[in-house]
């Protein structure tokens, strides 16, 4: 069960990153995470796209 637990938790990685940076296209990324993860290239592709630069919104008083 453990293991079940972890394979997700690593599938969903990218996503997560994304999620935590306050990346501006999270959701993007999620969905593509989730359609395309399964190749190994989909997951990297996601990987790197989540880690590249975001653009912070910053809210103007």
């Amino acid at each position: 069960m453990e293991a079940l637990l972890v394979g997700i938790v690593m599938y969903f990685i990218p996503a997560l990153i994304a999620l935590v940076r306050g990346h501006h296209n999270a959701f993007a990324i999620f969905l593509t995470n989730l359609i395309f993860g399964w190749t190994v290239i989909g997951w990297l592709v996601t990987l790197i796209w989540s880690v590249t630069a975001s653009d912070r919104r910053v809210r103007e008083a």
